[in-house]
């Protein structure tokens, strides 16, 4: 099968092992220029998995001869001689990901795989960073700082903090517990393996930390935060990152509770039996609803108050969610542009019902930490959250975690555009197992794909895709000595 390709760049990349048992023809220039063998990861896309491995093992064997020459010293595995293979990070997880019949072990449990099994190392490695416990990180400080609010703003009775908070919850949840559990139609998208993380059939990994509130409120819990990583297959640009973290907020009240301080709330009602419309459920009464909705609203304009200070432009969207009826998006007016925040909304009656707070009505709101990180420190790519680059987190070393913080750039390099093109299958493929296959063999240092153009002939069974990689080094991961940039031609012969 003739794959066409042009160039790929790469700053650094090491430990690429071939991928999958099966001859493949590469052209270029329309020159035949080599053959390859490889071990299995999919047909999907074993001939794309051969150019980008082939390319990427022979660029960062230029780019370590060219950091060494530039900075004369040997020092860490950036700077081991061409050939060498580096000691990598030891993974979160044990086991050839996607293997039927074989097992990973993660975080101290050991899961069979299945037909559904479709996590990638990439992914696998960052389990169990946890990076919203890491002091001093800036979803950190963020998590803090929301913390710190909540802490302060509602305290019960006792005197105590009225809303506890969960930051080291498992990341594996059961597929009932991130989509049964909250209502998720059986046909819903998200849970297709193109959308999400499965470990097999019954386990996967979160997909919002959405995925505990039936737990939590089954323990009889009404008041309380989620912290956590999740994890959703998805595009590649400076926004999306298949691991992000959320903040996840619910609150109950009793009848008491909600009716406290309203005139003649003696005789209002939670409940009552009517028709579903676009402003309440059929199990709420209208006042219930609105009075649930307003303290909603009140709680996270003062949240946002609290994080970006006095004088915030906000508005309020309606939209969808499985779990919570009527819904709504925030966003906040930033630098003259409106930016979602967040999704909210009254929760449905039944997921509530069903965890055992049958007298009890909610709200629940979830929040993603990076978005909101990006916008109050001016930091313009995901990626730079996974950096281990002093330059990078000592910027977010301050004393106070309400202290302001504006991100300063590492590199004074552009982005390098390169074009790839290949062969599609017409069936068991999606966008997404091409970007996982990217972020494996390319980890970090790319920064977005974008997809140009589809061709298909009219007598040929397969289906051409162009598609653009932009590969940019935001010092990361390159040495500070030589902060060289490498290309190299996939078809180049060794």
């Amino acid at each position: 099968m003739p794959i066409v390709v042009s160039q790929i760049m790469i700053l650094e990349f090491w430990n690429c092992q071939t991928v999958f048992y099966s001859s493949c023809t590469i052209l270029h220039s329309h020159q035949l220029c080599t053959r390859f063998q490889f071990l299995h990861i999919g047909e999907a896309v074993k001939g794309v998995a051969a150019m980008v491995c082939w390319a990427l093992r022979r660029a960062a064997q230029v780019r370590v001869h060219l950091a060494r020459k530039a900075s004369g010293v040997c020092r860490g595995p950036e700077h081991q001689a061409s050939g060498a293979r580096p000691t990598a990070p030891e993974p979160a997880a044990r086991g050839a990901p996607g293997a039927l019949g074989g097992t990973v072990e993660l975080l101290g449990k050991s899961y069979p795989q299945d037909g559904y099994s479709n996590l990638s190392r990439k992914v696998l490695s960052r389990v169990g960073r946890n990076l919203h416990n890491r002091p001093h990180h800036p979803l950190w400080l963020i998590k803090e700082r929301v913390k710190q609010h909540f802490y302060s703003r509602y305290v019960a009775r006792s005197g105590t903090p009225l809303f506890s908070v969960y930051d080291d919850l498992s990341p594996v949840v059961t597929t009932w517990q991130n989509f049964d559990s909250l209502l998720v139609p059986a046909d819903h998208p998200s849970r297709k393996k193109g959308d999400s993380y499965y470990l097999n059939a019954t386990h996967m990994l979160r997909a919002h930390t959405s995925a505990h509130q039936w737990d939590l409120l089954r323990a009889g819990l009404d008041a309380f935060l989620v912290v956590g990583d999740v994890y959703r297959r998805d595009q590649i640009d400076a926004q999306h990152h298949p691991v992000f973290h959320q903040l996840e907020a619910v609150r109950l009240f009793s009848r008491h509770q909600l009716f406290a301080g309203v005139k003649d709330g003696e005789n209002l009602q939670l409940f009552e039996q009517s028709s579903r419309s676009a402003r309440k459920q059929e199990t709420h009464t209208l006042e219930a609803t609105k009075l649930v909705e307003f303290d909603l609203k009140q709680t996270l304009t003062r949240l946002m108050t609290h994080l970006f200070g006095d004088g915030l432009d906000i508005r309020w969207v309606d939209c969808y969610f499985p779990f919570t009826h009527p819904s709504f998006e925030m966003e906040i007016s930033f630098h003259g542009e409106w930016l979602e925040i967040l999704g909210c909304g009254v929760m449905e009656q039944q997921l509530v019902n069903s965890a055992g707070a049958e007298d009890q009505i909610g709200w629940a709101f979830g929040l993603g930490l990076e978005r909101l990180a990006m916008v109050l420190y001016d930091i313009p790519d995901i990626r730079l959250f996974w950096s281990e680059d002093e330059r990078f987190l000592k910027q977010f070393c301050v004393q106070d975690i309400n202290q302001k913080v504006k991100f300063q750039p590492l590199s004074k390099y552009p982005a390098v555009i390169n074009d790839i093109s290949f062969w599609l299958p017409r069936e068991n493929y999606t966008e997404n197992d091409f970007y996982d296959l990217v972020r494996t063999i390319g980890g970090d240092l790319v920064e977005k794909v974008d997809l140009i153009d589809k061709f298909e002939h009219p007598k040929s069974i397969h289906v051409a895709a162009n598609g653009v990689l932009s590969l940019k080094d935001n010092s990361m991961t390159a040495p500070r000595e030589a902060e060289q940039r490498v290309s190299a031609c996939v078809c180049r012969p060794a």
